[in-house]
């Protein structure tokens, strides 16, 4: 009768979005979190070859700004969908939206699994879908996490990966700052960073924190009072097919800001002096940041991941 009244209850628990205080991953201590982190990645001494796995949020523009960003000889490819989970891209069985308009552009699609086990790259790239507490309750992203970690990690041992932070819908009922704010430990790292470092203390993946240079850049610019071409976050989105401002997706200048966050983390160098006219994926000319932007960005930039430990940059 006990036993019986036990499963009751856990039933109702379960019911009532208890599930993760029954089964909540088991997190490393933090002693050891803070013990993996203070290492830093190794600096590459040149120009790197870097894959893309995950969705629109990589899009295709952000890698070209950062291949005009970095080094040159620097090269990349992705597989990406729209709105698609690490699983989607694992499980054959699994439909990636989108798969052939987002990976139409010769030359930059290359299949995930083939790609990521061949070695052939100095970093990996992962990211995961909007909303992130879905994909982690209803697309197991732990454990994808670490089934594309493994493989990049047995395909080139010493190539550091790295988990892609992206941001919330602008229109997020709860505040795009805030969500911003807290997610960061609560999902990105809690519940799926140290998650995955618990199974895997060997091979811990690093962030690329570019929701975390969002939130300080628009921060820094309300300090600042004014800077030229933008006044808001609504500055760094695109717009849609209807011409009215995409809540999700970057525009040119949003796009810059994350590929000077990607160029930060992987070349572990200041981007502060980095040009900011830049072309798009299609070849055609960016939008372009103001002067004063531009520089408040690059530092911004480097402030921030200078100041997050699991970049993997030198503190």
């Amino acid at each position: 009768m006990r036993l019986v009244l036990l499963i009751l209850l856990v039933v109702i628990l379960l019911g009532a979005g208890a599930w993760w205080v029954w089964f909540k991953p088991r997190l490393p201590a933090p002693e050891m979190v803070t013990a993996t982190y203070a290492k830093p990645v190794p600096a590459p001494d040149g120009p790197m070859q870097v894959y893309f796995l995950g969705h629109s949020l990589v899009n295709l523009d952000m890698p070209a700004m950062l291949a005009q960003l970095a080094p040159e000889g620097h090269g990349y490819n992705s597989q990406l969908g729209w709105g698609t989970p690490m699983k989607a891209h694992w499980e054959e069985d699994v439909e990636i939206l989108g798969f052939d308009e987002s990976n139409a552009k010769p030359g930059v699609f290359r299949a995930a699994k083939e790609a990521i086990g061949s070695g052939d790259y100095d970093a990996v790239v992962l990211t995961e879908m909007v909303e992130l507490s879905d994909a982690i309750e209803y697309h197991d992203s732990v454990k994808y996490l670490g089934l594309w970690a493994d493989l990049a990690h047995a395909g080139k041992p010493d190539a550091p990966i790295y988990l892609y932070e992206t941001w919330h819908w602008l229109t997020d009922p709860k505040g795009w700052e805030v969500r911003l704010e807290q997610d960061l430990a609560d999902l990105w790292e809690n519940r799926l960073l140290l998650a995955d470092l618990a199974r895997h203390p060997d091979r811990p993946v690093h962030v690329i924190p570019a929701g975390q240079v969002l939130l300080n850049f628009m921060r820094a610019m309300r300090n600042a009072g004014v800077v030229e071409g933008i006044d808001g976050p609504e500055d760094l989105f695109g717009l849609d097919p209807e011409g009215k401002l995409d809540p999700i997706h970057m525009g040119d200048l949003g796009n810059y800001l994350v590929a000077l966050t990607h160029y930060a983390v992987l070349y572990q160098k200041s981007p502060v002096g980095l040009p900011h006219m830049l072309m798009k994926a299609d070849g055609t000319p960016a939008q372009a940041p103001s002067d004063a932007a531009a520089r408040l960005m690059q530092q911004v930039v480097w402030d921030t991941v200078t100041s997050y430990p699991k970049t993997g940059v030198p503190q």
